[in-house]
């Protein structure tokens, strides 16, 4: 018997006593497991910016008024020009020749050729610094934000959960779901870090919140 025979078969016997019109969403699943480790007042916004900091990604907050300025600011200073866009790209962009917008659908050698990309994102949570994108409303699909070397992500205030658990219940375990916390890094045997190995090595982060504090 092969190992993976023997495991099915383990399975079968597990459930030989299941009703077989049972499904899974009639058996309540106990949850009394902590659902969040924010502590009591703590912003949880302020609280994403931090642990995203932590990484190395660089964080910027604005209000809705100061997006595409918040946008332009960050692409100066980085100095990348030429940017893959997902197709209908729900913001307004700066409007300036020192950019040229890539708009899907781009094969991988032209993703690759390009500087970095911009998209939005399904969900952000607080305590552990991290960003979901499922590939929904100006995400894209994965490769646009694993085959270029930098990677903007625009993330709203309303969209940043306290933990796991609640970030988990706003989103649909159907999509194809991608957690990014921090620019992409491994390392290597002598525990070195190396940047940039599975996805972009830079990571810039735009919050947008209408009660961030440089508000005037």
């Amino acid at each position: 018997m092969s190992s993976r025979e023997a495991i099915l078969g383990r399975i079968r016997a597990a459930l030989v006593d299941v009703p077989a019109d049972e499904t899974p969403d009639d058996v309540p699943v106990p949850r009394a497991y902590r659902r969040s480790h924010v502590e009591p007042g703590q912003d949880p916004v302020a609280l994403f910016a931090e642990r995203v900091a932590d990484y190395r990604a660089t964080v910027t907050r604005t209000d809705q008024a100061g997006l595409t300025d918040a946008i332009a600011a960050t692409l100066f200073g980085r100095g990348v020009r030429q940017l893959a866009l997902p197709g209908a790209f729900p913001v307004a962009l700066p409007a300036s020749a020192s950019w040229e917008w890539h708009t899907e659908p781009l094969d991988i050698p032209a993703l690759d050729a390009l500087d970095g990309s911009i998209t939005l994102a399904a969900a952000g949570i607080a305590v552990t610094g991290t960003i979901v994108l499922d590939t929904g409303p100006g995400q894209g699909r994965r490769a646009l934000t694993l085959v270029p070397d930098y990677h903007l992500c625009v993330v709203r205030a309303e969209q940043i959960a306290d933990d796991v658990p609640d970030a988990l219940a706003r989103l649909d375990p159907t999509r194809p779901l991608t957690f990014i916390s921090g620019p992409s890094a491994t390392s290597d045997i002598e525990l070195d870090r190396v940047e940039g190995v599975h996805g972009p090595r830079t990571l810039d982060v735009i919050i947008v919140d209408p009660n961030h504090p440089e508000k005037p």
